[in-house]
């Protein structure tokens, strides 16, 4: 049966229908920009969105599995929609920190909203979790080039990144299996790091030196807020607040859903190089 990839030619969605494709897996992906996608030969192309509701019926139709992009504000619509199309399975990105969230007020709620809405449709679920993105420290390539410093909160915060390819991989092992049904899959990198850590492999990758200087909460909020809005900042600041509260341990998920090694921030660190030159 079709499996619909939403977020096809995003940061996870994009490297996953390439695995599922490799994989001989049937591939429907959904974009709304099917030419900028350049998805591989054989890949079925449905144009939409998941902020856009009206676009799914027709990328639902004949649908058996559902690899979902993280929209929470539009998930009830998707859940709606896939359910009268006749939906079975639905394998979410969620997030390492859809527990946590879960604590706190609803309308502070992202992978958790997501997940309670996924689970309340009577889907057969699969909730993938993982936690930092390894590509978010990509945000700091600007001040490394021009300055040689990294500036971010929370200096002892430890994190446990993962390489969005790793991400894809075992989203690719949950996809095109049943024995994954009602899990909560939590994965991640290989280690346990902190920012300054991340910092100094990338100076080793780039043969220069890079500062880091911890910021305090207010000057992080200062300097993000304008960019990306202090809503979505704060989020960021909190989960920065709750790794340094609470130190992440590595999973061995990747590892033994996919059969070899994760990625640890080093290797990244020397593939991403150029980024950062």
């Amino acid at each position: 049966m079709t499996i619909l990839v939403t977020g096809a030619t995003g940061s996870v969605g994009r490297p996953l229908v390439d695995e599922l494709v490799a994989a001989g897996a049937p591939v429907r992906a959904l974009t709304n920009n099917p030419a900028k996608a350049a998805l591989p030969a054989g890949v079925e192309v449905a144009r939409g969105y998941l902020g856009k509701p009206a676009t799914l019926p027709a990328a639902l139709a004949g649908v058996d599995t559902v690899y979902l992009a993280p929209l929470p504000a539009y998930v009830e619509e998707f859940a709606r929609c896939a359910r009268e199309a006749g939906v079975r399975r639905v394998v979410v990105l969620s997030g390492e920190p859809a527990d946590y969230e879960a604590q706190g007020d609803p309308s502070t709620w992202h992978y958790h909203r997501i997940e309670r809405a996924i689970e309340a449709a009577g889907f057969d679920w699969t909730f993938l979790r993982p936690g930092q993105f390894m590509n978010n420290t990509l945000d700091w390539a600007e001040s490394i080039k021009k300055e040689g410093v990294v500036r971010a909160p929370y200096a002892g915060a430890v994190q446990t990144p993962i390489d969005l390819g790793d991400i894809a991989a075992v989203a690719r092992v949950v996809l095109l299996s049943e024995e994954f049904g009602k899990q909560k899959v939590a994965m991640s990198g290989p280690e346990a790091i902190t920012q300054p850590e991340e910092v100094a492999y990338i100076a080793a990758a780039i043969g220069r030196e890079v500062r880091f200087e911890e910021q305090t909460p207010a000057e992080y909020l200062d300097q993000l807020a304008p960019v990306i809005g202090l809503e979505t900042a704060q989020w960021l600041l909190d989960g920065f607040r709750m790794m340094s509260e609470y130190h992440l341990k590595p999973e061995s998920t990747v590892a033994d859903l996919t059969g070899r090694p994760a990625v640890t921030y080093r290797e990244w660190a020397v593939a991403n190089a150029d980024v950062f030159r």
